[in-house]
């Protein structure tokens, strides 16, 4: 195998006709046997891979070039999201943009080169897997819960910690599924689960979701102000389902 077969098997497994600007192979590799894949792989873990005789690296998380770069561009998936849920596409484009320029401002003073520089120093295949991944995660998740709770309206949050803790990535993570607003004992009403999309988009794209009717947000992770904002407004409720663990779902499906 080498990374481009590798790179699409996991576009395929993710619905994807082209590597989305968060992945990407940066040193080219062939004759792949031994993997070392992780969710965060810099140059620590290439030296690692190096003396134990591993062929490739492959990170979850972006790390070099234009994968952090343009890492921003990713986020425009959410608007599909959104519009999925029912928001407005003009409105959903609008309550994304002050996130997507944050994260476009923070990225471009980044040292986007480091990574990859380490891969061609070492000589050592190098590629990230992120969007596609959690792609997978995400409709894994959706499916499951909705499986799980879909035919009961009167659903808790509770319920949901629950049935994400009967899957073993979760029961055995340190960081399990927590509540961020609302409580165990609230309704928890329409589910949607947020994976993917490069990152969280931030307080209006969460309000947005409320205000169409979605009662709690399942979320890999969430910043402080979103839930400071969220729980001020009492708007609805947030899953915090656990980043690690949620990030191991779609890895696990492409290994």
């Amino acid at each position: 195998m080498n990374t481009r077969e590798l790179m699409n098997i996991a576009l395929r497994l993710a619905g994807l006709e082209n590597e989305p600007y968060d992945t990407t192979i940066s040193v080219e590799g062939e004759n792949i046997q031994k993997i070392l894949i992780g969710v965060d792989m810099e140059t620590p873990e290439m030296l690692l891979a190096k003396n134990l005789g591993y062929d490739l690296v492959v990170s979850h998380h972006p790390k070099a070039d234009e994968t952090v770069i343009d890492f921003h561009k990713v986020m425009d998936i959410q608007i599909d999201k959104m519009v999925e849920f029912g928001v407005p596409i003009n409105k959903a484009q609008k309550v994304l943009a002050k996130k997507s320029k944050s994260v476009e401002i923070n990225s471009h003073v980044s040292n986007y080169s480091r990574v990859s520089s380490a891969a061609k120093l070492l000589n050592i295949p190098y590629m990230n897997i992120h969007m596609p991944s959690d792609l997978i995660g995400e409709r894994f998740t959706q499916k499951y819960l909705n499986d799980k709770l879909g035919d009961n309206p009167k659903a808790k949050i509770k319920d949901i910690l629950d049935a994400l803790n009967e899957l073993d990535l979760y029961d055995k993570s340190l960081s399990k599924p927590v509540v961020r607003c609302g409580n165990a004992t609230d309704y928890a009403g329409k589910i949607a689960v947020l994976f993917a999309g490069g990152t969280n988009g931030g307080t209006d794209v969460y309000k947005s979701y409320f205000e169409v009717g979605v009662g709690t947000i399942v979320a890999m992770h969430a910043p402080e102000d979103v839930i400071k904002e969220v729980r001020q407004q009492n708007i609805g409720n947030i899953v915090v389902a656990g980043h690690m663990p949620s990030d191991s779902i779609g890895l696990n499906e492409i290994i």
